[in-house]
């Protein structure tokens, strides 16, 4: 599980009404909606007798309580950390005036996913361009083809 949530499925709590509250496990970051959004590791989890999970910031600091119920609570995605082509052929859509490459997406926690980048043709273009200059730094630095 990388952390991150698919565009195309419905969040927790995302305002739809319709999703489930999100239940942090201990360790887990949230991000505190009663809080403007502050996030938080998950310190203490609700046991019987007690109301509230406990949060702490990331980087250590006072605590501070949210609803058991996971109703203010919403998950933290893991970080993008950079994104790779695929060995895969890429297409030219003419209709939509655009290319398509398919791109492997990484997150700091290790996971990955693929998407797709889609790019205009003045994107096209550019991006050509600045392949053809990293090849020519590459020759000039003496590394030749790989």
């Amino acid at each position: 599980m990388t952390g991150h949530e698919p565009s195309h499925l419905p969040g927790q709590g995302r305002g739809t009404g319709t999703a489930a509250p999100f239940h942090p496990r201990l360790g887990d970051l949230a991000r505190d909606s009663t809080r403007d959004g502050r996030i938080g590791v998950v310190v203490a989890l609700p046991q019987p007798g007690t109301t509230t999970y406990h949060l702490r910031p990331p980087g250590g600091g006072d605590e501070w309580s949210a609803p058991a119920d996971g109703s203010a609570l919403r998950p933290v995605p893991a970080q993008v950390t950079h994104v790779t082509p695929m060995k895969r052929d890429v297409v030219y859509d003419a209709r939509a005036h655009q290319g398509a490459m398919p791109v492997t997406v990484h997150y700091e926690d290790g996971g990955t996913s693929e998407a797709v980048l889609i790019l205009t043709p003045a994107q096209l273009e550019l991006y050509a361009w600045q392949v053809a200059r990293i090849i020519g730094l590459r020759e000039a630095a003496g590394k030749g083809s790989s």
